[in-house]
C-alpha cells in the first residue's frame, strides 16, 4: 500500500502513524471539511484562503 498527495506537513507523519490509524487507535477525520453547491463555489475556495476548511467537496 501506498499513499501519495496530501499537504507535505501530513505527508511527513505517514510512515509514523499509519500503523495507528489502520489498527483504528487514531481516528484520521473527515475528508472534507465543508460541502458546497455549484453556486457556491467562490465561498469554497475562500474558506480554504482563509484556513477555515482544508479540502471543500463541491456537489452538483
Amino acid at each position: 500500500m501506498t499513499l501519495t498527495g496530501g499537504v507535505a506537513p501530513a505527508r511527513a507523519y505517514i510512515d509514523e502513524l499509519l500503523p495507528d490509524i489502520l489498527d483504528g487507535g487514531i481516528e484520521p477525520g473527515r475528508v472534507f471539511d465543508r460541502t458546497v453547491g455549484l453556486d457556491d463555489i467562490a465561498a469554497g475556495y475562500r474558506a480554504m484562503a482563509d484556513r477555515t476548511a482544508v479540502k471543500v467537496l463541491v456537489r452538483p
